[in-house]
């Protein structure tokens, strides 16, 4: 098996910490219960399966980082980062003020 990059190495690592927490659902939200499912969705979003085409396997972990970088740009996970780093008026802060804030 060909060595994994480094994002792809973060990717497997992340499913499969999911898939240990509970978290890892399918595409149709049932939980993942078997870890040879879990180790197939995270060589599939990681675009490391040996059963798709080179091209496919680059399209899916392009997907997955998309999906990824969204999820880490939400006011949310802003809150919460600023919350962990104690800035203070950070509730009535909009995300572009969470964003400065955590810059700064």
């Amino acid at each position: 098996m060909p060595q994994q990059s480094k994002p792809q190495r973060e990717t497997v690592g992340r499913v499969m910490h999911e898939f240990k927490q509970g978290e890892l659902e399918t595409s149709r939200g049932t939980p993942v219960r078997s870890r040879r499912q879990a180790v197939a969705i995270a060589l599939h979003e990681a675009g490391t399966s040996r059963d798709e085409s080179p091209t496919a396997n680059r399209r899916n972990l392009a997907r997955t980082k998309r999906r990824e970088a969204a999820a880490d740009d939400t006011k949310a996970a802003l809150y919460a980062e600023a919350t962990r780093r104690g800035i203070h008026g950070r509730s009535r802060m909009s995300k572009a003020e969470l964003v400065r804030a955590l810059r700064g």
